[in-house]
């Protein structure tokens, strides 16, 4: 392919130099690569993008009325792992391919993962915070990971990852997901849902978000999990009822929760629920972010457009 208008729209989050080694063979080609800061302003991307071939973006939301209006795009190169903010019926309607950067950030989010379980297990806030105001451990000593039960929910790539570091550390790992994995029952034992949240002290989410997912956590879910267990969702925002957790946090049913994703990027409003709750370690969706997850998936996304330009096969998502 020649001539080919590539638009990326928002920072990939790599040094300029970075970028520019990446976009030279590109431009080397004949073809015309355009950057912009991100917006959300529909009018505005709709000028940005309309003579488009090729769209290249991260997490940030890219509606339908965008995709339909622009006559000339053939592809959308997603440098993100979940596609949810891309309207994918509108990518159909229009024939317009989709691939994504799968398997960027799977080490960052497992590290954050282990990391957070870790953090609440051992009360490392609540420790840090009475250490600074003079005060001792008095109250807070917790608990060893690897003396736990862990639940995970959804056993792709980043799954098997948190699996295999937490049976490093000895724990009983439970697996749950629609298909099973053969490769991931070296590191983990595939129960029923209902079993997995009854027997795990610790549930940790790596599902993606589709239907069958969307609000899969709420009060029944959460009502099934172990008294004093804890939940970890670096999954997507929209899998987990957010009041719901937050009254199993207050209740005291569960003892603490790790989230990074929300039902919106954050930042978020104060008046959040799980801004407003004990025990509820919050980040700002940061656990695919490292430096070197991030140039790997600037890498990945242009060896993506490389080989379609070239003409060759790619494992779409449409």
């Amino acid at each position: 392919m020649t001539d080919m208008k590539i638009v990326l729209l928002e920072s990939l989050a790599v040094s300029q130099e970075t970028l520019d080694e990446l976009v030279a063979p590109v431009m080397a080609a004949g073809h015309t690569f355009e950057t912009w800061e991100r917006t959300e302003d529909e009018a505005e991307l709709i000028r940005r993008c309309k003579d488009a071939d090729v769209l290249m973006l991260a997490n940030m939301p890219l509606p339908g009325k965008v995709i339909r209006a622009c006559e000339h795009l053939k592809l959308i190169n997603i440098a993100f792992t979940g596609v949810d903010h891309v309207d994918l019926a509108a990518c159909r309607d229009m024939g317009v391919k989709v691939v994504n950067a799968a398997g960027y950030s799977t080490g960052a989010v497992a590290e954050l993962t282990i990391g957070q379980m870790i953090s609440l297990l051992r009360h490392v806030p609540e420790t840090e915070h009475s250490c600074r105001r003079g005060g001792t451990k008095a109250g807070l000593v917790g608990r060893e990971l690897g003396a736990c039960t862990v639940g995970i929910i959804g056993t792709g790539a980043i799954g098997q990852r948190v699996a295999q570091l937490l049976t490093a550390f000895g724990c009983t790992v439970l697996g749950y997901a629609p298909r099973q994995k053969d490769e991931a029952k070296q590191y983990l034992t595939y129960v029923p849902l209902e079993e997995l949240l009854s027997r795990s002290d610790i549930v940790s989410l790596h599902c993606p978000l589709n239907d069958s997912t969307r609000g899969m956590i709420g009060f029944g879910a959460l009502s099934q999990m172990k008294p004093g267990a804890l939940l970890i969702n670096m999954a997507r925002g929209p899998v987990v009822d957010s009041q719901a957790l937050a009254e199993a946090l207050c209740s005291g049913h569960l003892a603490g929760a790790a989230v990074d994703v929300f039902e919106k990027e954050p930042p978020l409003d104060p008046a959040h629920p799980l801004l407003n709750v004990p025990n509820c370690h919050v980040t700002p969706h940061i656990a695919f972010a490292s430096d070197e997850s991030m140039v790997l998936r600037a890498q990945i996304v242009f060896a993506s457009l490389q080989k379609w330009l070239a003409g060759e096969p790619l494992r779409y998502i449409v």
